[in-house]
């Protein structure tokens, strides 16, 4: 067999499978016959604007589940438990007060009571869950306990709800506590549902699967994230990385809250061979991305995803559209170049906004599935499209889809506070505008359309304020309701009025420049 060659730019040179076949080239790739035989699955399965290739895999002799260095495992824990504020607060942390955060967290976790670290009972029911699944079980068991509380919701993402049953099995015995398992769907961490969790009487939130994006300060009830933190075979990953690329690349490495360990470890162990850099987009966690948030990167050669799935990749895709995408399967150990049509995408949203701009009548969607609405956001929006003399109406709905936009016949054009991506990825497929609130401030002409589409919804240096985390939509910064702001003009003027009547002289003061 050929000698298996890296990886590098020309699309023309042979590629070589972890079956050690020399795969087809981009264009042959396309072909599901040809993919079928080189193992590549899902060929023609993925948007119009997405595509893969699959590279070189090494098989590493002997590895284990997870190779993780002690300095690796530490490193990985500090930050993210920096950007959990020790316990999970939400905050983020970097330099001196991201250790201070991560000694908080390194004491919390040995506050957990031999009692319950070493009850036989309780690790032998822990041992039925996988072993590299982390649900943090001890702790919250313990969180709960002297929380004294009575009543636990737990919300999980679909791909955790197979362990539901259990765990709430568990957290009944040994915390003795009735528990809920909230079913409704749960797509990211903006989802968190602490409103319906209080409203069904709980009195704890057990978060799963998501990072902090909302503090548990701001919270109805008292809860803990658990990341659900995922080992995987990081030597493969290590092994597969130094085969493909070539030594002194400047890599970017990110990935979902679940393998923000793996990256730490795999950083670690590659600082030898490789430029590494673990990206940040406050206040996620280094190297944690969103559907809707990624960092941008700058002078880089390639940028490597850990997860399954292309969703959260999209994004950073989106964000950097310049820079070679990646992906590593931590489960089937498959890597694979990724591909996404970012001229095509470009011209489906500029087409939407061409066309809301001739609206008369702008319906506002509010997301109410979890946390995804904000009202600040909402309220900004609202206020310049009444600016532009354009009508609105305000609709709360925990689910978009076009046969329930389609009934109200009188909506010019829509802008959804919910999810952006719902938007980018499926806007064509309803009968009117579904517009971002950025790409509604592109149609108002408050904001220049950007060549490189800013996936910013949750950074705090987000592009301007129809984002939740903007400086300019922070509280006490916030547009007031309508009503408000009509008995504020209102007051403004008979102030006005009353100073006047009482300093005659004051009209003919100078005016202060205008801002």
């Amino acid at each position: 067999m050929t000698e298996p060659q890296r990886v590098v730019a020309d699309p023309n040179r042979k590629r070589f499978t972890a079956s050690g076949k020399s795969a087809p080239g981009p264009a042959a790739v396309s072909d599901p016959a040809a993919a079928a035989d080189f193992g590549i699955d899902d060929v023609g399965s993925m948007a119009p604007a997405a595509a893969s290739e699959q590279f070189a895999v090494v098989p590493v002799a002997g590895a284990a589940t997870t190779t993780t260095t002690a300095a690796a495992t530490a490193a990985a824990a500090a930050a993210a438990t920096a950007a959990a504020g020790g316990s999970g607060s939400g905050s983020s942390g970097s330099g001196a007060a991201g250790r201070a955060s991560a000694a908080r967290g390194a004491r919390f976790a040995n506050q957990v009571p031999d009692e319950i670290l070493n009850n036989e009972a309780l690790n032998a029911a822990i041992r039925m869950l996988p072993s590299n699944y982390n649900f943090e079980l001890h702790k919250t068991v313990w969180r709960v306990q002297t929380a004294g509380c009575k009543r636990v919701a737990l919300q999980f993402p679909e791909g955790l709800l197979m362990f539901a049953c259990a765990i709430s099995d568990i957290l009944e015995k040994f915390a003795n506590v009735e528990t809920l398992i909230m079913g409704d769907v749960t797509y990211g961490a903006c989802c968190v549902d602490d409103y319906t969790a209080t409203a069904l009487g709980a009195d704890f939130l057990v978060h799963y699967g998501h990072s902090c994006l909302v503090p548990i300060d701001s919270t109805k009830l008292k809860m803990l994230y658990v990341f659900v933190d995922i080992k995987i075979d990081t030597q493969h990953l290590i092994e597969t990385l130094k085969f493909n690329f070539e030594a002194g690349s400047r890599l970017a490495f990110v990935s979902t809250i679940q393998f923000a360990t793996a990256l730490q470890a795999a950083q670690a162990g590659l600082t030898d061979h490789f430029k590494v850099e673990i990206p940040q987009a406050k206040p996620l966690s280094p190297g944690e991305i969103l559907g809707c948030t990624s960092p941008k990167l700058v002078d880089k050669d390639a940028l490597v995803y850990i997860g399954d799935g292309r969703f959260h990749l999209e994004s950073a895709m989106i964000s950097n559209p310049t820079v070679p995408a990646y992906r590593y399967d931590p489960y089937s150990k498959v890597f694979s170049r990724e591909y996404y049509d970012i001229e095509a995408t470009h011209r489906a949203r500029k087409a939407a906004i061409a066309s809301a701009t001739k609206a008369q009548k702008f319906g506002l969607i509010l997301g109410t599935l979890g946390r995804q609405g904000n009202t600040k956001v909402m309220e900004n929006l609202q206020q310049r499209l009444e600016e532009a003399k354009i009508e609105t109406t305000t609709v709360l709905l925990s689910e978009i889809f076009p046969s329930k936009l389609a009934m109200f016949e009188d909506i010019d054009a829509w802008v959804q506070i919910a999810c952006p991506r719902l938007s980018i990825d499926w806007g064509s497929a309803f009968s009117r505008p579904l517009l971002t609130p950025y790409e509604t401030n592109v149609a108002l002409q408050k904001v220049a359309w950007q060549e490189v589409y800013p996936m910013d919804f949750y950074a705090r240096d987000a592009l301007g304020p129809w984002t939740p985390n903007h400086p300019d939509t922070a509280p006490g910064n916030q547009p007031k309701p309508r009503a408000a702001r009509s008995t504020a003009a209102a007051a403004t003027k008979a102030d006005t009025a009353n100073t006047s009547a009482a300093t005659p002289a004051a009209s003919s003061a100078p005016s202060e420049p205008k801002q």
